[in-house]
């Protein structure tokens, strides 16, 4: 990024020929970045977008200056802000004070950890050097800034949970939905000191209405933001500029496309085959010049005054040949999801007076064979509950009655991929375990989902994107008639996710999807929200408004 800030001081971040081989994780050796160069410029909104594991958040990583790469530089000048992609999966122990203290300076954060430190040191002991050393750890608090960070987390606080800092600082984080944690985390870089700011996924968790919130204080923020984001409502309506990074046969290369969203798919078309248009014309060249070169030299062979033609023609062709071909197109992601279902009875589901205990107030609903319905509501509303019982999850309470239609198999994709029983075993065991699937059929179907690279790795070894793949193949191989989706395009790159839309148009059965994905809630036909008022209605339209 190259940009002047507020002040006019030169501010920067700029990613220039880096690149670096794949994480020691997969140890295989491969390129993963390779000249990887790009700048933004000030107050700009840039997507880094790109197939999972293409090395999105390893160049975050770069950038931020949690890993160096190999080759290249990665220059910054000013503050740089960072929220990490395990924001709202936090299940330690930090607090709510932790959580913010950690976006703050380094300073700030010495300082806070050494009056923690002489606070439980002086009341153990109670001497009275302690209890100095504790008074000039406070003044030093002051000094740093500390107190005016406190009125910034306040803000926070008041923001996200309505209530003050001083009553959440000693919250658990892990007590937090995903989706407070994102947006507490995000108010807290935006009310701070840096200029710039680097944001991981931070749409992950977060329903509707939270989505639109991220999308506006984005926009109405000076500062300059780079983010990694699969949302596509969100690139729409946030990004200036798009920097994808795209699968290479020497690693993985960027490009920068300058506009919106919506013209980068038409303009990487075009790109590409201009890229293969020159390739082809390289190559329609080096092949007469081998044929002229082949030509002349058997001329020579009868005349010898052919000589000094051919050998300028060898010296041409050597030339040419040295420059090298111009760059290959990308290598096009090719994600060949495919759902296979089958006829049930005419209605798959029946709900009379059925309520989620807690969460829900009594409604009836019925499903119907070949129905496709986006279930959609709040955060904690109960729609994961929903799912989770309709699948066989016994310890889900509720009232009421519901019932399986004629022939009703079900699927059930995990919005957390939470599986214990894959955690520690490969790929291609659990495809042999579940499916009988030997060696070479099931590298076959791995192939297809492109996740043939990890068949040795284990189920929790992979990314989110490449489990949330394995769950859909999980699917196609099972051959269910009624599929339950939670948040599946949450952690899919794009590819990924018009892949999956392209599967559940072609497959016959039922599908209900829990989803905040506006962009894939276009598909679906019919609309059960639920409300935070505990009512649950059915819609026309999908409404993002609970």
């Amino acid at each position: 990024f190259f940009f002047s800030s507020r002040r006019r001081h030169t501010r920067y971040i700029s990613v220039t020929g880096v690149k670096t081989c794949a994480l020691p994780i997969l140890s295989d050796g491969r390129v993963l970045l390779n000249d990887v160069s790009f700048r933004v410029g000030d107050g700009a909104k840039v997507a880094l977008i790109g197939p999972n594991g293409s090395g999105k958040t390893t160049l975050l990583r770069m950038i931020s200056g949690d890993l160096e790469p190999e080759n290249g530089t990665v220059s910054i000048s000013g503050g740089l802000g960072v929220m990490r992609q395990f924001i709202g999966s936090i299940r330690d122990e930090t607090t709510v004070r932790d959580l913010l203290l950690s976006f703050a300076p380094k300073r700030v954060r010495d300082v806070a950890a050494r009056i923690s430190e002489l606070e439980i040191k002086m009341h153990e002991t109670g001497a009275e050097k302690d209890q100095m050393d504790y008074a000039q750890a406070i003044i030093e608090w002051g000094d740093v800034g500390g107190y005016d960070f406190e009125v910034i987390w306040d803000t926070c606080c008041t923001e996200t949970f309505n209530k003050p800092f001083e009553l959440m600082a000693d919250r658990l984080v892990n007590t937090l939905s995903g989706g407070e944690q994102k947006k507490l985390a995000v108010r807290a870089l935006l009310e701070g000191p840096e200029e710039t700011l680097l944001l991981d996924e931070p749409d992950n968790y977060l329903d509707v209405p939270s989505k639109r919130w991220l999308e506006e204080v984005i926009k109405a923020t000076k500062k300059t933001v780079l983010f990694v984001s699969h949302d596509r409502e969100l690139l729409e309506e946030v990004a200036t500029r798009i920097v994808a990074l795209e699968q290479g046969y020497n690693g993985n290369t960027a490009w920068v496309h300058g506009g919106k969203f919506s013209t980068w798919h038409e303009a990487r078309r075009a790109r590409n085959e201009r890229f293969g248009e020159v390739l082809l014309r390289w190559e329609e060249e080096h092949k007469r010049l081998k044929e002229v070169v082949l030509t002349l030299h058997n001329q020579t062979k009868s005349s010898p005054a052919m000589a000094p033609k051919y050998r300028a023609m060898q010296t041409r062709l050597r030339k040419f040949e040295e420059i090298g071909p111009p760059p290959a197109p990308p290598i096009e992601q090719n994600v060949r999801m495919k759902l296979r279902g089958g006829r049930t009875g005419v209605r798959a589901l029946t709900f009379k007076n059925f309520a989620l205990e807690g969460l829900t107030e009594p409604f009836d609903f019925e499903v119907f064979y070949g129905d496709r319905i986006a279930v959609l509501g709040k955060n904690g509303s109960g729609k994961s509950h929903f799912l989770r019982l309709i699948s066989g999850d016994q310890s889900v309470k509720y009232s009421g009655e519901f019932k399986y239609g004629a022939r009703v198999e079900v699927g059930y994709f995990a919005q957390t991929h939470a599986h214990p029983e894959y955690e520690n075993k490969t790929l291609l065991e659990i495809l042999w375990e579940e499916h009988s699937l030997q060696l070479g059929p099931a590298k076959s179907v791995l192939g297809k989902y492109e996740i043939d690279q990890a068949s040795n790795q284990k189920f929790s070894q992979l990314s989110g994107g490449q489990q949330a793949r394995f769950q859909v193949l999980l699917l196609e191989l099972a051959g269910d008639t009624l599929l339950l989706l939670d948040e599946p395009t949450d952690n899919l790159d794009l590819a990924s996710a018009e892949s999956l839309e392209h599967a559940l148009n072609q497959y016959e059965g039922t599908v209900l999807t829990v989803t905040h994905d506006r962009w894939f809630c276009r598909e679906f036909t019919r609309f059960l929200v639920f409300g935070a008022d505990g009512k649950v209605k059915e819609s026309p339209e999908p409404i993002f408004d609970y």
